[in-house]
C-alpha cells in the first residue's frame, strides 16, 4: 500500500525528490550542536536573495571543519580529536564530533565560508525567479 503524505496529492506531480529531501532533512543531527543561525538579508533589485548560515563551532579549527554539497544537500561536519596528553584537575571541554545537514533548494548556490572567533559563516545565494507564462499548443488529432 503506498504512503499518504501531504505531497501524495494526485495534483502535485512530480514531487517525491522533494518529499525525499524532507525525510533526509527530518534525519539530520537532532542534537541541538552546534546552534546555528540562517539569515536573509535584503533583496536588492534583480538581484535574487542573499542567505548565510552560521555555526558557533568554538574549538574547532579550519582543518577540523568540512563543507560538502551533494545533491543539494549541505553538510558541515566537525571532527576534533580527544588530547589525552594533559594531567587535568577538571575536564569540561570534551572533544566532539558534529554533523549537520542542511537542504537547499534548487538553484540556491553556495557562494564562500570563513572561520572567524568561533563562527563558521556560509554565504548562499538564490537568483530571483523568472516569471514565465508559456501557452502549450494542442494537436488536432481528430
Amino acid at each position: 500500500m503506498p504512503r499518504l503524505t501531504s505531497l501524495g496529492s494526485p495534483l502535485l506531480l512530480g514531487f517525491d525528490e522533494i518529499e525525499r529531501f524532507l525525510d533526509r532533512a527530518g534525519n539530520g543531527s537532532g542534537d541541538g550542536y552546534p546552534p546555528y543561525n540562517i539569515e536573509r538579508f535584503e533583496r536588492e533589485e534583480d538581484t535574487g536573495e542573499q542567505l548565510r548560515i552560521t555555526l558557533a563551532v568554538a574549538g574547532f579549527n579550519v582543518e577540523q571543519l568540512t563543507i560538502t554539497l551533494e545533491h543539494n544537500q549541505l553538510t558541515i561536519r566537525g571532527h576534533q580529536s580527544d588530547d589525552q596528553k594533559g594531567d587535568y584537575l577538571h575536564r569540561g571541554i570534551a572533544a566532539r564530533q558534529f554533523q549537520r545537514t542542511f537542504v537547499l533548494a534548487d538553484g540556491i548556490k553556495v557562494i564562500d565560508a570563513d572561520l572567524k572567533n568561533g563562527l563558521l559563516s556560509i554565504a548562499l545565494h538564490r537568483p530571483q525567479a523568472k516569471h514565465q507564462i508559456v501557452e502549450i499548443e494542442i494537436s488536432d488529432l481528430g
